[in-house]
């Protein structure tokens, strides 16, 4: 499970879930005129209420996270399970509506209703969480600052390109000695035979591509290819983690994975360079 793959929009779901956990324990309903101090039941008191609403909210939410931190998309009867919980916390809302328009389930229908029961503070209350976990879980994935990752992944250093020298003046551990300079018309320096011209300086050899491996971040979950070009993804990259790109194919990276697989990223847009 990865933590740091988490968005926003989880981060409100996880809010949401706690503040219907703290509403179960609130008065399910109330009575007008009810003296001060007279111990009304919760919301753990209704059974149907505990069920349809508090643990069915809580269920959904729970799915939506787990959903998100895993590797891959775990599927249920031929649906992911954070299809499942969107489902949950959509009925959940649907329930608490429900009840809070009739908290008595009918029974005021006997009677005199004037002197039923109201929604209490626990109902309301839990009404306001299924709504926000509801919104949250559907649009998560499609409003951008949702979709944004919830803890900002640390800065990578830099890498090194494969083959380069430690960076360091004279005197540094590793560092090449300073060559004396040949002079002014090319006279012979110390050490050198006399009458011998200086030797010419060897040609660098010019790197066969610009390209260095970085570090970079996916604003949004993305498939990771195989290399001989297989339609199936092999991996999948994750938001709030960072990836090494080792080569450029066009408008392609080839990214490496913190296991050490690596795969062709056809979609590089929005990414965040280390």
């Amino acid at each position: 499970m990865n933590i740091r793959s988490l968005t926003r929009g989880d981060g409100v779901v996880i809010g949401a879930a706690v503040l219907l956990f703290i509403a179960s324990f609130l008065d399910n309903y109330s009575y007008d005129g009810a003296p001060d101090g007279l111990d009304l039941p919760s919301l753990w008191s209704s059974g149907p209420v505990l069920l349809s609403v508090v643990l069915a909210g809580i269920i959904g939410a729970a799915l939506v996270v787990v959903a998100r931190t895993l590797p891959q998309p775990r599927k249920v009867a031929g649906l992911e399970i954070g299809q499942f919980g969107v489902a949950f916390t959509v009925f959940a809302a649907w329930s608490a509506l429900g009840n809070v328009i009739d908290p008595a389930g009918g029974a005021n229908n006997f009677g005199n209703s004037s002197s039923g029961p109201s929604a209490g503070t626990g109902l309301i209350l839990a009404l306001v969480a299924t709504l926000v976990l509801a919104a949250a879980a559907i649009a998560g994935p499609l409003v951008p600052a949702l979709s944004a990752p919830l803890m900002p992944a640390a800065q990578p250093a830099a890498p090194q390109p494969y083959g380069a020298q430690p960076q360091g003046g004279y005197g540094y551990p590793g560092a090449p000695a300073p060559q004396p300079q040949p002079s002014f018309g090319g006279q012979p320096q110390p050490g050198q035979p006399f009458g011998q011209q200086p030797p010419a300086p060897a040609a660098q050899p010019s790197p066969a591509s610009d390209f260095a491996p970085f570090w970079f971040a996916v604003p949004v979950t993305r498939p990771l290819f195989g290399e001989d070009g297989s339609p199936a993804p092999i991996a999948e990259l994750a938001p709030g983690t960072w990836y090494l790109a080792v080569e450029q194919r066009g408008a392609q990276l080839i990214a490496q994975t913190q296991d050490g697989r690596r795969g062709v990223l056809q979609d590089t847009s929005g990414i965040q360079r280390g």
